[in-house]
């Protein structure tokens, strides 16, 4: 039995049990749940997932709602853009008369590049498209030695060609998915658990003794620290006053308490108060502040609370929203903001 087979039969003995890995695969459902797993823990799709197909049961569905109810089925898993791709693909296949299956096709697709496209392509029509995802390529890494960095072209190209080998003659769709499971629980990045790995006697960076130092490790992005102030205007009934995101590079689409950049020297209070749309609040308490990460970004958020009293009429633009029944898309700022103001 070659590394291979014994990857497949470990595979399946081990295999986690999903919610989008019933058989035989429903294609709808591998691009549902290839595009909730872009840069979401495995943990949260899977609750999310189920929810999710109860909204839209299938592309048809999914093209024919609104984009807002899409983002707003979508609250909780962050990086919305990937709602609003979904559901421009779901239109855009629908249009077509259904989700293409060949690789090319699917890349065509908003939102669907290479890896998303070779993942639908393997796991829902058997089509031999290796998905090099960030545990392929730990795993690829580990077991070639690969001494260059896999994200590289060159790097890209040897694990490529190790997986097409693994592919020959075996199910495209279970090779990729028993690689990308080892790489996520056997295969770690830190204490790699070598000793039940079914590729451990094939792995030249174990038998270097170092596997650990294997995929080289790559240049990051500085973090960036940010300031910002956010108005928390709450009325007498506990509902908070929410204003959907329309600029900015993150958070866009989402309803969130107002918020902007503070500079290092502002003032939070009279900052906090030109955010809102009425003078019918009483005097703002600055409390302390919340602690935020979006990539890259490490933000501090210093919050103002305002009680609004009378109860404020509709506003337009604004939304007044209780927290624990929330029904627009959101951020998870805002239950750090709502914990922070309720202490």
């Amino acid at each position: 039995m070659d590394a291979f087979d014994r990857l497949l039969a470990w595979f399946e003995r081990e295999a986690r049990t999903l919610p989008w890995r019933q058989e035989p695969r429903d294609p709808y459902h591998v691009l549902v749940s290839e595009l909730m797993l872009q840069q979401t823990q495995v943990g949260r799709v899977a609750v999310r997932f189920g929810e999710f197909l109860a909204h839209f049961p299938d592309l048809e569905a999914l093209a024919a709602a609104d984009e807002a109810e899409v983002v707003a089925a979508w609250s909780g898993l962050g990086y919305y853009r990937r709602a609003r791709l979904l559901h421009r693909a779901a239109r855009a296949a629908t249009a077509a008369g259904g989700l293409p299956r060949s690789r090319d096709d699917l890349e065509r697709l908003p939102g669907v590049g290479p890896y998303t496209a070779a993942a639908i392509a393997s796991l829902a029509f058997g089509i031999a498209a290796p998905v090099l995802d960030g545990n392929v390529l730990r795993v690829a890494s580990r077991v070639l030695a690969l001494e260059s960095d896999p994200r590289t072209a060159a790097g890209r190209k040897l694990i490529l060609a190790w997986v097409e080998q693994g592919m020959d003659g075996r199910p495209p769709g279970e090779v990729n998915e028993a690689l990308m499971e080892l790489g996520a629980v056997v295969c770690r990045p830190r204490d790699p658990a070598c000793g039940v790995c079914p590729l451990a006697g094939d792995c030249a960076a174990r038998s270097q003794g170092r596997p650990a130092a294997f995929p080289r490790p790559r240049r990051t992005r500085a973090p960036e620290d940010c300031r910002w102030v956010a108005a928390c205007a709450v009325d007498p009934e506990g509902r908070w006053l929410l204003r959907r995101v329309d600029h900015g590079p993150i958070l866009r689409g989402l309803w969130l308490p107002p918020f902007a950049d503070l500079a290092t020297d502002e003032a939070a209070e009279p900052a906090a108060r030109r955010l809102l749309p009425s003078d019918g609040l009483l005097q703002g308490v600055l409390l302390p502040p919340v602690r935020h990460s979006i990539t890259y970004r490490r933000i501090v958020v210093e919050p103002v609370a305002f009680d609004a009293v009378p109860a404020p009429a509709v506003i337009p633009g604004y939304l007044w929203v209780e927290p624990s029944s929330i029904r627009v898309a959101t951020s998870s700022l805002l239950a750090k903001l709502v914990r922070r103001v309720n202490k």
